[in-house]
């Protein structure tokens, strides 16, 4: 049954605030920061096709959608307060709209932030924006520009699996059973990283997250603060599936898988058992996979020694992928 927008608002999405002053239902939210802290803001738009598969399930495309914009937050070391949700979609059906709201509104409440405004409205395909924002103490945002020469580089979790779930439906390999629905639900519903980031403030000289592939996302860094990188392929975390692929394809999807939402993070090496603290007090797995050097020595990647060739290697691009 296709409903009107005011309908499928009240009935999916208008929900009590607690710690915003006004939410959804007037023409603006009324935020209520915390004294002292500076606001953390950033916006994400999923087109279907584009972003994500007609076959993904509702409850995981919800849990998705904030997902991708929680992970933003993690990488700058900032809390969540709260997120707007805006919606184009071809019909207003409840048998989407049910799970998609459950995954979403799930999500928002293990992490504390309340869905305080949006639109909605129709369109040829789906297409979800929505936009965090989040708290962080002035001068503790974690920034891309902060990595110096002699940091250690580090990845949280595991890396490749949401590719590998890609290019199975791409038909360009095979997987079945659980090895599928592994990495089909990496793809599908990866975890944002908020506590690590949190974890991070005062030791991470820089951070980003993962979401267009290593290469292109660590890239952001190193421009940023002007240095080089050394990686090593060996060091990178992996899921059992993955390692028992190829080489070839072990290295695309780690190098360029993206769709990871795993933190890379830059720390000084002297704050090495730090970083495992605080990784831990996360309840997140980290593993160095290399360091900082300077800018002229570029970006090198080995695996065992030898040099990795990098030629044909490249991360997402919105426009031309």
């Amino acid at each position: 049954m296709a409903l009107g927008e005011f309908d499928l608002i009240a009935r999916y999405f208008k929900r009590p605030v607690k710690r915003a002053a006004l939410g959804v239902g007037d023409d603006c939210a009324l935020l209520r920061p915390t004294p002292g802290q500076q606001l953390a803001v950033s916006t994400d738009l999923l087109v279907e096709g584009r972003h994500f598969l007609s076959t993904v399930a509702p409850e995981r495309l919800g849990h998705k959608a904030l997902a991708v914009n929680l992970s933003d937050l993690a990488a700058s070391g900032a809390s969540p307060l709260a997120f707007t949700l805006s919606l184009s979609m071809p019909r207003a059906e409840e048998r989407f709209l049910a799970p998609f709201a459950q995954g979403l509104l799930a999500l928002a409440d293990a992490h504390g932030i309340e869905l305080v405004g949006g639109d909605t409205t129709g369109g040829p395909v789906l297409c979800i924006g929505i936009t965090v924002m989040g708290e962080v103490p002035p001068g503790h945002a974690l920034l891309r520009s902060g990595a110096r020469v002699g940091d250690e580089i580090w990845v949280s979790g595991h890396l490749g699996d949401a590719r590998l779930a890609l290019e199975v439906f791409r038909g360009s390999l095979s997987l079945t059973g659980d090895a599928f629905d592994h990495v089909r639900r990496a793809m599908e519903c990866p975890t944002p990283r908020v506590e690590l980031g949190l974890a991070l403030r005062g030791i991470a000289s820089s951070a980003i997250d993962i979401s267009d592939g290593l290469l292109g996302d660590l890239g952001h860094v190193l421009r940023a603060s002007g240095v080089g990188a050394e990686l090593d392929l060996a060091a990178f975390p992996r899921s059992a599936i993955l390692a028992a692929q190829s080489d070839d394809w072990q290295r695309t999807c780690l190098l360029t898988g993206g769709d990871d939402y795993e933190l890379l993070f830059t720390a000084p090496a002297e704050r090495h058992e730090e970083v495992l603290l605080s990784a831990a007090s996360a309840f997140t797995p980290v593993h160095c996979v290399g360091r900082v050097v300077a800018p002229e020595r570029g970006l090198v990647v080995t695996q065992r020694g030898t040099p990795v060739d990098l030629a044909g290697l490249s991360a997402f691009d919105h426009f031309k992928s």
